[in-house]
């Protein structure tokens, strides 16, 4: 069967006054994010003049235009989409069954079907990734929408003087048209202070004055006789759910849903390569995709290699090809090119980014899409469901601990021990265990304090827009609890944001089986044990791959993640000119203190707690952009 598919990049208005709605402002925001779909575009305006839509296409299969968007549905709905509903043929069997009929075999059609016949209800119905907005043209609403997790973005700006309402997949669509691009500057100094690439407590703000981002699992409505908008949660994880499931039971059921999910994500007519790091999380997603796949052809994946470096993964990657009798395709990032290209993946990303980790995704992506590669499987996601940090290791102790499993903590602490886990577990650790409460409330304190002690932010800038409540911790009773805010309310969103403008600034579609919904539910309602065992985070995940995969994938301990030498690369000479330039520009913005510009540069790792001179670099190049 063929597939009808698109990713893309979207945009629009809304508007009670028809003058801001014209071809001319629609065409410049789709023109600048034509990266995301540079195969095609399109554009519609309501007859009354008060909404249009613009769309930029990525045709990964159908190059007709029976696909095109934006698309219309039973003379009523006009929709703009990007993303993918995994369970698209399914719900167009059902939906048949209702008495719709479709004239195009997309999934954009499918959603539009959904929504007549279910309303905002439609939402729960869709397995899949999505930014749409759909416009009623007998109610006269605007519905938009975002996927549970955040995969694909949906940024928007509204502006006071007559609450017009602009959309867009990325920020520059709505600077384009003459939105203010300007910094938030308490945004500016959390990124620079702590690290945060977002404000924890207020998920809708990004790192720019007025312009918002829809959180995860919200749609938005704007009624337009009314001029009213309403956001609201559709979806959320039930953590007091809990199936009782014997070993044997978990494991299978873990083991169906994630093959289902990564089958469903297999569904295409172009060929699909992977992201490979070495990891177990990667060659999962391998292992499932090729025995499903059953030896059709060669698989391509795509890795970044980093020689000498300690962290390289170079022999992993290669235990995974002989085994899979994968096309291995390698590149290798270095300190010259992160500098000669360091301008433009800040262009593309548009809000800061922790490490040089994401340079180095940007390269593998942009070596998928140089052999001729639109669609990517990629492991994000597991280690924020299954414990993959070694973070995780003291919330589980903890968990242990106060629940007075006391034997299992004593066994537990001494595998991870055993397995090369370097654990500083004592008299913090019990007080959080008991009093948890306590333990966030002094958390937030010490970062705060941290914030304000810093020598090189200056004072002035600092006082002005430190808020205590922005150092927010979170109150971690179990594991499930740090997991929950880790994946729904902070970081997993941030990285899947890197993740969807690196690979769309290169017209690469990627799809993250371990973010199945139903997978991810199944995940949360299994006891925490089935999350670390012996010693082992990711325990049922492994317990699944084991026969799949070489045991020294399998049962690796030490977790690399996907790490660059950042530490190395910052010693270069073009990159240290670079962080220079930065201070400079931050120097004179009254950011930072004049006596920065005498201290040498402090290189660190990617993932170091303070890693304050790579947050100047990003920062200063993104208020020079």
């Amino acid at each position: 069967m063929q597939i009808f598919t698109l990713m893309c990049g979207i945009a629009g208005i809304i508007s009670p006054n028809p003058s801001r709605i014209t071809h001319e402002y629609l065409k410049m925001m789709a023109d600048a994010i034509s990266h995301r779909g540079p195969d095609g575009e399109g554009f519609w305006i309501s007859p009354e003049n008060h909404v249009g839509f613009g769309h930029r296409r990525l045709s990964i299969i159908d190059p007709s235009a029976a696909a095109a968007q934006p698309m219309h549905f039973e003379g009523r709905y006009t929709i703009v989409f990007n993303g993918e509903i995994y369970n698209y043929l399914e719900l167009r069997e059902d939906l048949t069954g209702k008495g719709h009929e479709f004239r195009t075999r997309s999934n954009t059609e499918v959603i539009l079907a959904a929504y007549a016949q279910y309303g905002e209800d439609c939402l729960g119905y869709f397995d899949g990734m999505f930014a749409f907005g759909i416009w009623d043209e007998v109610e006269q609403v605007f519905f938009g929408a975002r996927d549970r997790f955040g995969e694909k973005p949906f940024f928007y700006f509204i502006d006071e003087s007559d609450k017009s309402f602009y959309f867009a997949s990325e920020m520059k669509g709505l600077w384009a048209v003459g939105i203010p691009r300007r910094i938030d500057p308490q945004a500016l100094l959390y990124f620079l202070a702590l690290g945060y690439t977002n404000l924890p407590v207020e998920r809708e703000r990004t790192f720019y004055n007025n312009i918002y981002s829809l959180p995860p699992a919200h749609s938005l409505s704007i009624h337009l006789q009314s001029n009213s908008i309403i956001i609201q949660s559709y979806w959320d994880l039930d953590r007091s759910v809990r199936v009782l499931m014997d070993e044997k039971d978990a494991i299978e059921r873990f083991r169906e849903l994630f093959f289902n999910s990564v089958r469903r994500r297999l569904r295409s007519d172009v060929e699909i390569g992977t992201s490979l790091s070495g990891g177990l999380d990667s060659s999962s997603i391998v292992a499932a995709a090729s025995r499903q796949r059953g030896g059709d052809g060669r698989y391509k994946c795509f890795s970044a290699n980093f020689p000498g470096f300690e962290k390289d993964e170079s022999s992993r990657i290669k235990q995974v090809k002989d085994r899979f009798w994968l096309e291995a395709h390698f590149v290798i990032p270095g300190a010259q090119d992160c500098a000669d290209n360091f301008t433009r993946v800040c262009y593309y990303q548009e809000q800061p980014f922790g490490s040089a980790s994401i340079y180095a995704q940007y390269k593998v992506f942009e070596l998928a899409r140089k052999n001729s590669i639109k669609v990517l499987l990629d492991g994000q996601g597991a280690d924020e469901i299954l414990a993959g940090y070694e973070k995780y290791i003291h919330w589980w102790l903890q968990e242990l601990y106060s629940e007075r499993k006391l034997r299992q903590f004593r066994k537990e602490k001494r595998e991870f021990i055993k397995n090369g886990h370097n654990l500083d577990w004592g008299i913090q650790n019990l007080f959080a265990a008991w009093l948890p409460g306590m333990a966030a409330l002094h958390l937030q304190n010490r970062t705060s304090r941290r914030l304000k002690r810093n020598s090189e932010l200056d004072e002035s800038f600092v006082r002005a827009y430190y808020d205590y409540n922005y150092c927010y911790k979170p109150f971690v009773r179990e594991l499930n609890d740090i997991l929950y805010y880790d994946s729904t309310q902070s970081g997993l969103e941030q990285l899947l944001g890197f993740a969807d403008r690196n690979s769309m600034a290169h017209g690469i579609e990627i799809r993250l089986p371990f973010l199945g919904h139903e997978l991810v539910e199944f995940v949360f309602s299994i006891a925490s044990d089935f999350k670390f065992r012996n010693g082992y985070n990711e325990w049922i995940l492994r317990e699944s791959m084991k026969d799949e995969l070489p045991a020294s994938i399998v049962w690796q301990t030490q977790k690399i993640g996907f790490e660059p030498p950042q530490m190395q690369w910052m010693t270069h000479p073009a990159m240290q000119e670079l962080v220079h330039e930065s201070r400079k520009k931050l120097v004179a913005a009254g950011i930072l203190n004049k006596g920065i510009s005498k201290k040498a540069i402090r290189p660190e790792a990617a993932f170091a707690a303070d890693n304050r001179d790579w947050r100047y670099l990003v920062a200063g190049t993104l208020i020079s952009i």
